[in-house]
């Protein structure tokens, strides 16, 4: 009886740890949503001659864009990110912007 407590405790750990791996995997997002995102929420603002100014991630450091994320907020404080954007298609977006920011190692326009 002990032994099976012990193994189902040993199964228990590593499903969670698992679990936790896959949740801080999707975490980081992903380069090809996020530039898919960008340019399906933010392009028609922000292109350039759209009413935001053109934006892209060149425009930031990786620094900065993590910053601005972690804020959480958008048109000068006005509104939050979750109003521009959906929650779960934020993580892409800042990964795009953040992996192609002017000091990456692949700093990218938007395209």
């Amino acid at each position: 009886m002990r032994r099976t407590v012990l193994v189902f405790m040993a199964l228990l750990c590593c499903a969670a740890f698992l679990s936790t791996s896959l949740i801080m995997a999707e975490a980081q997002g992903d380069d090809k949503k996020g530039k898919a995102f960008f340019k399906e929420s933010c392009k028609s603002c922000h292109d350039k001659d759209g009413e935001g100014g053109e934006v892209s991630p060149l425009n930031k450091t990786m620094s900065q864009w993590e910053r601005y994320f972690k804020k959480g907020v958008h048109n000068n404080k006005t509104e939050k990110l979750e109003d521009v954007a959906p929650v779960d298609q934020l993580i892409h977006i800042q990964t795009f912007l953040v992996n192609h920011a002017a000091d990456s190692d692949q700093p990218e326009t938007c395209g």
